[in-house]
């Protein structure tokens, strides 16, 4: 949409516009994969940026918004991976 509709020369963040931490989307991952062992953190290292939020509003205001829910989108793909590597079995 951007590459028809958009040709400023200022960059325009992509994303939904809501934020999640590192440690939901593994939770996420790991509800969608099956994986069922524990999370670690190794505390000793920095954990970077405390908010990953990007500002959409340039997407949002060009009338750009997500089609896929995030969940539904690694769904999909992980579905595709395990369909595309006949060695992988989804849960």
């Amino acid at each position: 949409m951007l590459l028809k509709t958009y040709s400023g020369a200022d960059p325009v963040n992509v994303g939904s516009g809501e934020d999640l931490s590192i440690l939901e989307l593994t939770r996420l991952i790991c509800e969608v994969v099956g994986y069922r062992g524990a999370i670690e953190h190794d505390l000793s290292k920095p954990d970077g940026t405390p908010r990953k939020l990007l500002d959409v509003a340039k997407l949002k205001r060009a009338g750009w918004a997500p089609g896929i829910a995030l969940r539904e989108g690694i769904e999909a793909t992980y579905r595709w991976f395990c369909e595309s590597q006949p060695q992988v079995r989804a849960a």
